[in-house]
């Protein structure tokens, strides 16, 4: 079956109810044993024109076509920015806190770079809403299943997040390329977990949830 094109209907229609913005969101690296989690945001207005070509959730592009489709997702949305929580947090605080922790940090990046946060609605990809947990001034959302696919503020904030990611496992492999992160980016394939058998864990790994699979 062909991927159907997200579109902005969502998006129109939270303007129509008097949201002067709406902010997309996903999250990229939940189920990885390695690196950072990561949430990505893009702001879109009632004004923003027609999205890139091609602009998918991230899980249904390659590689290269999501390298090629950020910086056009980066620069069609208003802002975009990306949070992120490390292995420690994750293991220090849990996974949905660390989603929290790293949202906020998202809409921190947000407020730096102007965006009016307080006009916004969040558009939060799923059905549970980790993120008003973490915020001191919970702001208005919607969580919507299968967001990253429909709508494409969440399809672009995945594609921005996920190209983010990506890059800082890339970078991370140089240092420890022992553990195939330049291809699995920190999910659990068979050489990873071999990999960890035969020479330990990182400080970059999630320790606790090493012990959950080893």
């Amino acid at each position: 079956m062909t991927p159907v094109d997200p579109s902005l209907e969502v998006e129109t229609l939270l303007h129509s109810e008097g949201a002067r913005y709406v902010i997309g969101c996903d999250e990229v690296g939940r189920g990885a044993i390695a690196g950072p989690v990561a949430v990505g945001l893009c702001v879109v207005d009632a004004s923003v024109g027609p999205m890139p070509v091609g602009l998918r959730d991230s899980k249904l592009l390659s590689e290269k076509r999501r390298e090629e489709l950020a910086p056009l997702a980066a620069r069609w949305g208003r802002h975009t920015a990306v949070g992120l929580a490390s292995a420690l947090e994750v293991d220090t605080i849990g996974i949905m806190a660390a989603l929290g922790l790293a949202g906020k940090r998202a809409l921190g990046e947000l407020h730096e770079a102007g965006a009016v946060i307080r006009d916004s609605v969040i558009l939060l990809d799923g059905s549970f809403d980790w993120l008003s947990p973490a915020l001191q001034s919970p702001l208005p959302l919607r969580t919507r299943i299968k967001a990253d696919r429909d709508c494409a503020s969440v399809a672009a904030a995945s594609v921005v997040a996920k190209v983010h990611r990506d890059r800082l496992m890339i970078d991370a492999h140089e240092t420890h390329p022992r553990y195939g992160w330049v291809s699995n980016k920190g999910y659990g394939s068979t050489g990873h977990f071999a990999a960890i058998a035969e020479f330990g864990a990182t400080d970059f790994h999630r320790h606790t949830w090493l012990h959950a699979e080893l």
